[in-house]
């Protein structure tokens, strides 16, 4: 199934990134997958990446509270970020909270919203979602 060559998971969870992780590999998902455990990690991964014109993600996981950097911060500055390609961000958040749903709408990268715990079933409609709006 994999066409989906690199994914990020940004979530501070360890048992969740796991877990997400252990799911990709298995059902081969994704050709690769990087884990951060807050926004300015991956932020900054992000930059060097295009700095240095490495392979930048196909797809990120994105965790709402984070130390440190949390999701919002993040996608304020991942929006001001010209990366020459599409990045789909899903947002994947234990929060309910209808607020974060509409806000999380607001930003054009942010593909769709999904609360935990997922699914091997979601994220497999994840990945055949992206796949479907190449």
């Amino acid at each position: 199934m994999s066409e989906i060559d690199l994914t990020y998971i940004v979530d501070d969870d360890r048992i969740f990134t796991f877990s997400i992780k252990k799911i990709m590999e298995q059902h081969q998902f994704s050709k690769e997958v990087v884990t951060f455990s807050n926004g300015s990690e991956a932020i900054s991964h992000l930059k060097k990446v295009l700095k240095e014109n490495l392979r930048l993600p196909d797809i990120i996981l994105l965790d709402l509270n984070m130390p440190v950097m949390d999701g919002w911060q993040f996608l304020d500055e991942f929006k001001n970020i010209n990366f020459g390609k599409k990045i789909t961000v899903y947002i994947v958040s234990s929060s309910i909270d209808p607020h974060d749903h509409v806000r999380a709408k607001e930003y054009t990268s942010v593909s769709s919203f999904l609360v935990k715990p997922i699914t091997r079933v979601e994220l497999e409609a994840v990945f055949t979602n992206w796949k479907n709006n190449l």
